[in-house]
């Protein structure tokens, strides 16, 4: 019987052990967040907002072997009014339906609020790419991932509450920030943009509020002329707002500097529940728009110390949504740099 017992017991040890290399890989997987709906969203020849820009990092991310086993590749829905309602008013929602659902199969047009075109396809893609980081957002409250990266078009990080400008329509991560709040009950966001133009938008949604911390390191001077280091926040959100400006032709010491010398000590005051990434590709060196300098290398180095912050704080959660980036090829490098480290780090 004692025998039988020990026998027993060591069944149930080795069935645990796999059980929970199993939940191991599970966790280690990532989700990545794409729809052949955001090809769709048309922005006319020759404008560098493209569909040709998720095009390359996604038969990257589906042919290589090496993502076999590690990436998902999850369904999700365009986000209902409600959701984007969390960060954006009524009134700019409604504006943005009526003058697209005006226009003809063939139409482009620019929206009345700013320097955004649009096109009949642009409501659902821009609801899909908000619905891409809330679906991200509940797998990783569930437990069946631990980090994703949303491959959307069109970009958020320019759109304020009631004003969609530079290429952006909803901003997806201010959006998912407030849905993590008040649908799953975290308290602390951390929002990290690196695109080379400063996330106005981001920055007005939470710049009076203590409970989004907002960090951004961006080219200057250079559209949309807001991002300096003296803007750090208004009334109880004053000092959860960190802004980096950096001269054209800045590279990869100056990304990591900034986040190892600047973010890492505030968010060791700040200590965020879950993490968010504004990842802009146009600061990739010889980007058609951008100026700076950043590598592979740079990029990695920032996911890693990235997935630290998430690590020390969040229980490694962190999701990429893809803001700017106009070279097809570096949004390809860039994306998979950032991947190879979510999923091995």
């Amino acid at each position: 019987m004692k025998i039988k017992l020990n026998t027993i017991v060591i069944h149930f040890f080795l069935l645990c052990c796999v059980n929970v290399g199993f939940t191991m890989n599970q966790s280690n997987q990532v989700a990545v967040m794409y729809h052949e709906k955001f090809l769709q969203h048309n922005t006319g020849s020759g404008h560098p907002e493209n569909a040709n820009r998720l095009i390359a990092a996604i038969d990257e991310l589906k042919t290589n072997s090496a993502y076999k086993n590690t990436l998902i590749w999850p369904s999700f829905s365009p986000a209902s009014n409600a959701i984007i309602s969390l960060a954006h008013s009524q009134s700019y929602i409604s504006l943005v339906e009526e003058e697209i659902l005006a226009l003809s199969e063939q139409d482009l047009s620019y929206l009345s609020t700013g320097d955004t075109v649009i096109s009949k396809n642009t409501l659902e893609a821009a609801k899909l790419a908000v619905g891409a980081g809330i679906k991200a957002a509940d797998m990783i409250v569930k437990g069946e991932i631990n980090s994703a990266f949303a491959l959307v078009r069109p970009p958020g990080h320019h759109a304020t509450q009631d004003r969609g400008m530079g290429f952006c329509v909803f901003n997806n991560v201010a959006i998912v920030a407030r849905y993590l709040q008040q649908h799953h009950n975290f308290k602390r966001i951390l929002i990290v943009d690196f695109d080379v133009h400063h996330g106005n938008g981001t920055q007005d949604i939470f710049y009076s509020d203590d409970t989004v911390f907002y960090f951004s390191i961006h080219q200057h001077p250079f559209y949309p002329g807001t991002g300096r280091p003296n803007e750090t926040g208004a009334g109880k959100g004053e000092g959860y707002t960190l802004n980096i400006d950096l001269p054209a032709g800045s590279g990869d010491d100056d990304l990591i500097k900034g986040i190892n010398n600047q973010l890492k000590p505030a968010m060791d005051q700040f200590k965020p529940d879950f993490v968010l990434v504004s990842a802009g590709f146009d600061a990739y060196q010889g980007d058609i728009l951008g100026q700076l300098n950043y590598t592979d290398h740079g990029y990695k180095e920032a996911a890693m110390a990235l997935n630290n912050i998430a690590k020390d704080y969040s229980n490694g959660h962190i999701i990429y949504m893809l803001e700017g980036g106009y070279t097809p090829e570096n949004i390809k490098n860039a994306t998979a740099s950032i991947i190879d480290i979510l999923i091995n780090n």
